[in-house]
């Protein structure tokens, strides 16, 4: 195997690796808006983790902007006012 073989692998499990941290990320931070936004809208317990749990499968189905439109959605039919930027800015801050 030469070297540009072995620096090509090497930089394919690094894409793998950061993309598996990148997808991580992403859910952890999913479940963590579902739970914010299950508490604005008073959710029971058991309730709020079957909320984080579908919140979670459209996140790995539609990515950000399904999870953005799915919370603003649910935050609407609750009659919880909150703009689209503060839903946003969670977001953000829960990536971070």
């Amino acid at each position: 195997m030469t070297t540009f073989d072995q620096r090509e692998q090497a930089f394919e499990r690094k894409y793998v690796h950061d993309e598996r941290l990148s997808f991580e990320a992403h859910a952890r931070r999913n479940k963590r808006l579902a739970l914010w936004a299950a508490e604005l809208m008073r959710l029971p317990e058991p309730e709020a983790q079957e909320y984080a749990a579908s919140l979670l499968r459209i996140g790995a189905l539609r990515g950000d902007e399904g999870v953005f439109a799915a919370v603003q959605a649910d935050l609407q039919h609750a009659r919880i006012p909150m703009s689209d930027h503060r839903i946003r800015r969670r977001m953000d801050e829960l990536l971070a």
